[in-house]
């Protein structure tokens, strides 16, 4: 089942819709059960519902996987506000490049993070059959950005991580500095990817497929010294969209949650 809220994110006064999934037998058992936030939520569940119209269709894996998992999806923001609350750190530059404009973008992904540690996490856990010592986090994008900065922050909060074809470079300094202060020890998986055709149609002064993976690789090297269960994946035909990443869905749950190492 799917539950569809309108929540406030606190920090910004923003509402938001969050889609919550339960597994088919919640309602006849009295199990608890583990947590999976995921950002860009409209792209989660339902083609209809999603940007593109194209989604990972996690129910679809879930009920048929009978897998004992909720999952709480989170949409993104409208337009550039995305940028700005998956971007743990302002960037005064990449505006211009991504939309044009000389704006600042990023720098509100702490308090988005924060809100969900601090205030949805523990809702949910008084809400439904939760584990809530057992609770993970999944994104692509700049929504796998913002997963790697909430382990590096809220590492026994968020104890499994997965981020996909991840725009680390949009704060790749500043994602690596905190990386390497960080206390990584509570961290019990961790799965990171790459496809080598994120880039299909490359902007002037955008990202490029050598720029996602060298930043992947990058990010890479320094987490695998401080997780002890990490796996990362360059996928040669993985480009940047929803269907890539629906293929890849069951193999990362299962990494997350599965027992294989």
């Amino acid at each position: 089942m799917i539950e569809t809220k309108e929540m406030t994110i606190t920090p910004f006064e923003r509402k938001r819709t969050v889609r919550i999934y339960t597994p088919a037998d919640y309602e006849t058992s009295e199990k608890q059960y583990p947590v999976l936030y995921m950002h860009d939520g409209q792209n989660c569940f339902d083609d209809e519902d999603a940007s593109y119209k194209m989604s990972w269709r996690v129910s679809e894996y879930l009920n048929d996987s009978k897998r004992d998992l909720i999952v709480v999806a989170i949409d993104s923001a409208p337009g550039e506000q995305r940028l700005d609350e998956y971007g743990p750190w302002e960037n005064p530059f990449i505006g211009e490049s991504l939309l044009g404009r000389d704006i600042v973008l990023g720098g509100q992904g702490s308090a988005y993070i924060e809100y969900i540690a601090q205030e949805l996490k523990p809702q949910i856990d008084a809400d439904y059959r939760t584990i809530p010592e057992e609770t993970a986090m999944m994104g692509s994008s700049m929504g796998g950005l913002i997963s790697v900065y909430a382990a590096c922050v809220y590492p026994d909060i968020f104890k499994r991580v997965a981020s996909l074809s991840s725009a680390f470079w949009f704060n790749q300094t500043e994602l690596e500095q905190l990386i390497e202060a960080s206390d990584l020890k509570g961290i019990e998986r961790l799965y990171l990817d790459v496809g080598a055709k994120e880039v299909e149609e490359p902007m002037e002064n955008g990202p490029t497929n050598e720029m996602y993976r060298e930043s992947s690789e990058r990010v890479y090297n320094l987490l695998k010294d401080k997780v002890e269960h990490i796996r990362f994946e360059v996928i040669e035909e993985g480009v940047h969209n929803e269907l890539a990443w629906r293929e890849r869905f069951p193999m990362v749950v299962s990494y997350l949650f599965g027992e294989e190492l």
